[in-house]
């Protein structure tokens, strides 16, 4: 079982591009943040103190093209450079703070999201026609249509603020020390049930309708009606024939989701103060912080086609038939 060739060659060049838009963007933007930094000493600047500055962030007397190669080596080595807002802490250092909170927010969404919208469409697909198809499909298609702020910020009036059901946010109590412990744990838990819960309700419409459709298709094939004809119990072919095959399509919709699922919690964690990529990203702009955007972009980037990667080894587990078509 091997990906395709082309598909790897896809990927590569999707890199190579986004590489070379993530170091030409900041570039073709207007103004400049290191001169904001250099106008903040006043006259203290000496001539040598700023080349040294315009140096540090890659903006000394170099050519485009040389500016270039060093981004190149730069990401070679792990050395995405300094932070403006932060300096003098490295790229590294402060995505490092920010980037476990964001996975722990993610994978926990997608995980969830794909299991129960894969699930309720599975059940409106066999049970078609009936009150509960009647009900969960107008609903996938509300979901669809809702904007993760929207979804955000009504959780958090209803159930933070008037119900104060659970915490405003943040990603623990502000009050305990950050430690490896039952108490901290449980914590984080209790913090993250709203910004997961937002994000997910995102993406069940999604997995829900691609899942309901796909099952209505794999539901007149001739193996599932040779395993009703067998007797085989309502669960066993509902799951063990049906949705095997059916959930092929939603592991597509799983590989696209991932790209909308870090632009969704960009917007969650700005409004649930949740300290990952998406606020340190956010802070960044404010602070035009080009260094940190340009390294949280490449990582989001890297991530989503390592993502679609997984998702084509996965397909080609999954489905037989493709394991002779890969080259």
């Amino acid at each position: 079982m091997r990906v395709p060739y082309r598909r790897l060659l896809i990927y590569a060049i999707a890199f190579a591009v986004a590489i070379v838009m993530n170091f030409l963007l900041p570039r073709l933007m207007p103004g400049s943040p290191v001169e904001a930094m250099i106008a903040q000493f006043g006259k203290r600047a000496t001539p040598a103190m700023i080349e040294a500055i315009k140096m540090r962030f890659g903006q000394g007397d170099a050519t485009l093209l040389e500016q270039f190669w060093d981004y190149l080596k730069g990401i070679a080595s792990f050395d995405l450079g300094v932070s403006i807002k932060y300096y003098p802490q490295t790229v590294l250092e402060v995505l490092g703070r920010s980037i476990g909170w964001t996975l722990l927010l993610v994978t926990t969404s997608i995980v969830f999201s794909f299991a129960i919208g894969s699930l309720l469409g599975t059940i409106a697909a066999w049970r078609r026609g009936s009150r509960f198809d009647g009900v969960m499909s107008p609903l996938a298609v509300v979901l669809l249509a809702l904007p993760p702020v929207v979804i955000a910020v009504s959780a958090l009036f209803l159930f933070a603020v008037s119900l104060r059901w659970l915490p405003l946010g943040y990603a623990w109590d502000p009050a305990m020390d950050p430690e490896l412990s039952f108490a901290f744990l449980g914590s984080v838990a209790w913090h993250a049930i709203l910004p997961v819960a937002t994000l997910s309700l995102f993406l069940i419409g999604d997995f829900q309708a691609t899942m309901r459709n796909s099952m209505i298709s794999v539901l007149g094939e001739d193996y599932v009606m040779m395993a009703r004809a067998k007797g085989l119990g309502e669960s066993t072919v509902m799951f063990s024939y049906a949705a095997r095959n059916a959930v092929l399509p939603n592991l597509t919709s799983l590989a696209l989701a991932l790209g909308s699922v870090f632009g969704g919690s960009v917007v969650t964690e700005i409004v649930f103060n949740y300290p990952g990529l998406g606020l340190t990203l956010f802070q960044a702009a404010i602070s035009r912080d080009y260094p940190v955007i340009q390294g949280q972009l490449l990582i989001m980037t890297l991530a989503t086609l390592l993502a679609n990667l997984a998702v084509d080894i996965v397909y080609l587990w999954l489905d037989p038939r493709l394991r002779d078509q890969a080259a």
